[in-house]
């Protein structure tokens, strides 16, 4: 018999979550080194304590220069000083040039500095002398005081999430400690009596659980502390106990199965007694069920609680789409899907669904999108296989050639 529930359109579904989402938000932060501080969130903005660069250095090695000096090609100027990195040199000595590395400050009275490999080193009295082959252009190769950074600046803003170079920005400007959001506190558990862990022998009708291991590693990779309660039975008690112990101490309880319409399961009812759930039905493939709600918590807030679908390929993908955001809103995060590649693709697709399709795909050698044979719900290979999901619209033919968006499955997972 077909669900009666609407179809919620992903956008739809995540304007929901994300509102739902905002007043569970964690108003806990504390600082952390920077050298520790890969993947959180950002508490408050980074300011620059100072100008980057704080003077005027050299791109280049070479010699600083006064154009003035120089007029034509070929002048030959003796050297007078010479400044590594990290050494302040003297003034500009008129008619003569300096010798100067990468990252040394300019001194005062040059304008210029020549790469070496349009200069000439000359033998001699004291440091030499120096052919420049070249009629220099005033500021060629000089990077200039606070041409990056301006002093004050916001180099990073509040719910940035960190990266390896957002780190060496914020190292670049003095930043040794940073304010940053606290890790989502995450529960999460499996029901149905069919499961068995990797292991265990496999008896008739069961299945191993391996959404246990998925879920539990995109929550790690998305910077989460997890409590994993395992394999709940599958009685409405035994549910209900679950469900309080992972509402203590936790932002964020999260199952698989048990949500699709007209199921048998105790989760449902289990939910609804500890707190409150929504059931939806989302316009997207692979996946569609999904549960929303929450449960109350001894310190008289509340839990979020979603429920993903049991299939491994829906579980996976529901994540990213609507649970990541979701961990994103509880920290302050931009929540917006990324926003996608134009890429070529390289296969038909000429019967589409009437939800918008998830399709998993991988970059080829050519740049377009190869599309992997089996595109079943329960097929966890083609996650594995792919490097990214082609959102298709719904009921959208696919024709070889055609320009696609293509969500990098690595931009999903870290956002």
């Amino acid at each position: 018999m077909a669900d009666p529930r609407p179809l919620l359109s992903l956008d739809e579904a995540l304007a929901k979550l994300v509102a739902g989402a905002a007043p569970h938000a964690i108003n806990a932060d504390e600082s952390v080194s920077t050298f520790d501080a890969l993947g959180r969130v950002l508490a408050g903005d980074v300011l620059s304590a100072l100008d980057v660069p704080p003077e005027d250095n050299t791109s280049m090695d070479g010699y600083a220069v006064h154009c003035d000096d120089i007029a034509t090609a070929g002048t030959v100027l003796p050297v007078s000083q010479r400044i590594p990195a990290g050494v302040v040199g003297q003034a500009l000595q008129p008619g003569t040039v300096a010798r100067i590395f990468t990252g040394g400050q300019v001194p005062a009275g040059a304008d210029a500095v020549v790469m070496q490999e349009q200069c000439e080193a000359i033998s001699g009295e004291g440091l030499g002398t120096a052919r420049v082959n070249v009629v220099p252009l005033r500021g060629q190769w000089i990077r200039r005081r606070g041409e990056d950074v301006r002093l004050g600046a916001i180099v990073l803003r509040k719910g940035t999430r960190l990266t390896p170079q957002a780190l060496g920005l914020a190292a670049s400007v003095g930043a040794a400690v940073l304010p940053v959001v606290r890790r989502p506190q995450v529960a999460v558990f499996s029901t149905g009596d069919e499961l068995v862990m990797p292991g265990e022998p496999l008896r008739p009708g069961a299945i191993y659980n391996s959404n246990r291991y998925t879920l539990r590693g995109l929550l790690q990779a998305a910077g989460c502390v997890v409590t994993d309660l395992g394999i709940v039975p599958d009685r409405l008690e035994a549910t209900r106990q679950a469900l309080r112990t992972a509402a203590q101490g936790h932002d964020l309880i999260l199952t698989s199965g048990g949500v699709s319409a007209g199921e048998e399961d105790h989760l449902r009812p289990a939910v609804q007694s500890e707190g409150w759930i929504e059931n939806w039905q989302i316009a997207i493939k692979p996946g569609k069920p999904l549960a929303f709600g929450a449960v109350r918590r001894d310190d008289g807030r509340s839990a979020l609680f979603m429920g993903l679908p049991g299939n491994p390929v829906s579980s996976f993908v529901t994540f990213l789409l609507a649970v990541t955001p979701v961990l994103r809103a509880l920290q302050g995060a931009p929540t917006a899907l990324p926003a996608g590649l134009p890429l070529r693709a390289d296969f038909d697709w000429p019967k589409p669904d009437r939800r918008r399709e998830f399709l998993r795909v991988q970059i080829n050698r050519e740049g377009g999108l190869d599309l992997f044979d089996n595109q079943s719900s329960g097929v966890l290979t083609s996650a594995v296989w792919a490097d990214g999901l082609l959102d298709n619209p719904p009921q959208q033919v696919i024709r070889r050639g055609d320009t696609v968006r293509f969500l990098p499955l690595a931009e999903l997972m870290a956002r």
